[in-house]
């Protein structure tokens, strides 16, 4: 049995997998490209630890970055060996060795928050980079969760009040809507349809996703996210808004619906990453707390750097 094939049986066992590193996340947002899984065995033969990654190709060289639409990647280690410092140093210099082998000439990924192996592996030469997401840890209670959003999304939710939520939308409308409000705000969209279909498709398969419209008392789509979830977070995944329609508090509205759902079903909200001064703003204010967590880089061929660096400059040159 190759290791892919191990990991795929795990991801069927152990719900300590964060959705974005399960095998079947990692099909259908690596569709036409190549993933693979490291492995660590304990002493006993078993999975201690697993590191799921997508490899690309660039001017002839290997390099591993992340997904598109996926947060977290990086090391994922058995929840028995987590808080065992030695374990997890052996565990990380067997990694370590293993990415060496691999010839690389660039590596990144975005590890799980709390990961206990982000300070051992800067002690194995990797670059550690700190994130902020903000979550909603504790959504049991609602009424005082509302509470503590701010005063201006309180003022939007009063708004909204003739508004109503709806879960019924398709894919196929949700993407052309999203195509339409990035089109207002000049921008293009960054994924295609085929994706968002195959992603859809198995979540509503596997029951851990759901599209979530706000809707006017014309029946008129005013926003509408993309939910996604495992055994412990709910991620708002993909949000879009009508800039036609952002003074009815249709936005503040799909938040809260979407809180509504992680607490229907138990489950931390994240907001899927917030480094844009502005999405964090309007995330703050709804009772959600900056949470820390890192991405751990490595260049191991010094001309890689100068050429991902020159890319950037003519990038931004072409904008």
């Amino acid at each position: 049995m190759t290791p892919k094939e191990q990991y795929c049986n795990l991801c069927k066992t152990d719900t300590s997998i964060p959705v974005f590193m399960q095998d079947w996340w990692m099909d259908a947002v690596c569709a036409g490209k190549c993933w693979d899984v490291l492995l660590c065995y304990d002493s006993n033969g078993q999975i201690g630890a697993a590191m799921p990654y997508l490899l690309r190709r660039r001017i002839g060289q290997s390099y591993i970055v992340m997904p598109q639409m996926t947060q977290i990647g990086g090391l994922w280690i058995r929840t028995d060996l987590q808080q065992d410092s030695a374990q997890v140093q052996t565990i990380c210099q067997n990694i370590a060795q293993q990415l060496h082998a691999l010839d690389l000439a660039y590596y990144y990924q975005q590890f799980p928050i709390h990961s206990s192996a982000v300070e051992e592996l800067s002690q194995q030469g990797f670059s550690i980079q700190e994130r902020v997401t903000y979550r909603i840890e504790d959504v049991n209670d609602m009424d005082a969760l509302v509470a503590t959003f701010s005063k201006n999304k309180k003022r939007q939710l009063q708004k909204a009040q003739v508004l109503h939520a709806d879960l019924t939308l398709n894919p196929e409308d949700f993407y052309r809507f999203h195509v339409q409000c990035l089109q207002q705000q000049g921008k293009q969209i960054n994924y295609v349809r085929e994706f968002l279909l195959v992603l859809e498709r198995k979540t509503t398969r596997l029951n851990c996703g759901q599209i979530i419209a706000i809707r006017n008392a014309e029946d008129e789509l005013l926003a509408a996210a993309y939910v996604v979830w495992d055994a412990h977070s709910m991620y708002y995944l993909i949000p879009c808004y009508s800039e036609q329609y952002k003074d009815s508090g249709a936005g503040a509205l799909l938040v809260l619906e979407a809180i509504k759902l992680a607490h229907e079903k138990g489950l931390a909200f994240d907001f899927e990453g917030s480094m844009i001064s502005g999405v964090a703003n309007h995330y703050k204010q709804f009772g959600s707390t900056a949470t820390t967590y890192y991405s751990v880089e490595k260049y191991y061929k010094w001309w890689f750097r100068l050429a991902t660096l020159y890319n950037r400059i003519k990038e931004r040159k072409m904008h």
